[in-house]
């Protein structure tokens, strides 16, 4: 009987086991685009700089405003002077 588990642990292959893959850091959505972006001119009067699309959004009143997206002052929606 010992004879047969030996032969039967030598006969299992070996296992190697994977180094550990490196933990990625949460990245933010203005990381991710920090390729590309543009200026554009907000309601407020200044300039900004955002990576996001523009989208078309309604207001609280029913009407419908443009805002740019993932701005680079932090801001996730910045609305625009059309």
């Amino acid at each position: 009987m010992k004879v047969l588990t030996l032969a039967l642990l030598f006969s299992l292959p070996v296992v190697q086991l994977a180094p550990p893959k490196p933990v990625r850091q949460p990245s933010s959505q203005i990381a991710k685009h920090a390729k590309g972006g543009r200026w554009y001119f907000a309601a407020s009067g200044h300039a900004v700089y955002c990576y996001g699309p523009v989208m078309t959004v309604p207001r609280a009143n029913g009407d419908l405003q443009r805002v740019a997206t993932f701005c680079r002052d932090g801001s996730a929606v910045v609305p625009l002077k059309d």
